[in-house]
């Protein structure tokens, strides 16, 4: 999974996600990708998830380039703990998305092929998707 190797501060507040993304908006590796069409937060696990079904569907075939990183901390106090005592400890990572964001890409492959693995990415992703094509 991915994971910051380390983090000055290990603590952050959740923040707010206004607006449409302005970076990672276009493919620029590959030649098809997954483009978000809402926000939320990706975790790890998710990215890793998508990223397994796609590579086992094209039986290590073609490239995947991940365009998210998780590097936002979450945290969550232990069940059965009574309330104060401090924020929780950090319980995983998470990748803020917002719309327009490009989340994978693919390359190397039949169109066909990099569309039905793009799709059963998608099912992974706790965010509404669409996949793109590169223009010609």
């Amino acid at each position: 999974m991915l994971v910051p190797k380390r983090a000055k501060y290990r603590k952050q507040q959740r923040g707010t996600m206004k607006g449409d993304a302005h970076k990672g908006v276009n493919i620029s590796f590959g030649e098809y990708g997954i483009l978000a069409l809402s926000s939320g937060w990706v975790t790890s696990r998710q990215i890793e998830a998508a990223r397994r079904a796609m590579t086992h569907f094209t039986q290590k075939g073609g490239r995947v380039w991940i365009r998210i990183f998780p590097d936002k901390p979450v945290t969550k106090k232990p069940a059965e703990t009574r309330m104060g005592g401090g924020k929780g400890d950090v319980f995983e990572f998470v990748a803020p998305v917002k719309p327009g964001r490009m989340l994978f890409e693919m390359g190397g492959i039949p169109k066909d092929m990099a569309i039905t693995a793009l799709k059963r990415a998608a099912q992974k992703l706790p965010v509404k998707t669409r996949i793109m094509e590169k223009p010609v």
